[in-house]
């Protein structure tokens, strides 16, 4: 079922115009730079978007005293954590631009505020990713708050999950934020 969901929105999503992918993108940024805890957080994990995710590249120029973090998928098939360096990214064999691996490593646990991209998520805050569970199995190792990032039209009532899927805290869309419920 999560296959057939997961093919059915990803087609929707890079069916999408880029002035309504540039327009949510701009939406998404704006709230949350109103959001305090994002002006509080020093130490911000973030993605490097593709495939029309939600492009939070722009905020990594506009705040430049934050310490920003990217995942790199390790051989081991987990995320490890770097620091963002503009000029040390290089493009993964899934398409996606991600740290060098001589940029410096950063323990999950130092990261105050986590924004985890998704094709999808739920009310109750669990994710539909690409399928290979690597958020999954970084999420839990992370102390600080964690924030689904997509577009309105893919938060839904409920996804299925299993015991290996990790939830978010929030999530956050062009239309705003929405609290992941227990």
């Amino acid at each position: 079922m999560k296959r057939a969901l997961r093919a059915r929105w990803l087609a929707e999503r890079e069916a999408l115009p880029p002035e309504i992918v540039a327009a949510a993108s701009a939406a998404v940024r704006a709230h949350l730079e109103a959001w305090p805890p994002f002006a509080q957080a020093h130490t911000v994990l973030t993605y490097m978007a593709f495939r029309n995710e939600i492009d939070l590249t722009p905020l990594l120029d506009r705040h430049p005293t934050k310490q920003w973090v990217l995942p790199r998928i390790a051989p081991s098939r987990e995320l490890s954590l770097h620091l963002y360096q503009p000029g040390a990214l290089e493009r993964h064999p899934y398409g996606m631009l991600e740290p060098t691996p001589e940029c410096p490593a950063v323990a999950p646990e130092a990261i105050e505020l986590a924004l985890i991209p998704g094709v999808a998520f739920d009310r109750r805050g669990f994710r539909l990713g690409y399928g290979g569970g690597y958020f999954d199995r970084l999420l839990p190792r992370l102390r600080g708050i964690t924030v689904g990032v997509t577009y309105a039209r893919f938060v839904v009532d409920a996804l299925p999950h299993t015991a290996q899927d990790s939830r978010v805290q929030w999530i956050l869309t062009e239309a705003g934020w929405l609290r992941a419920e227990d």
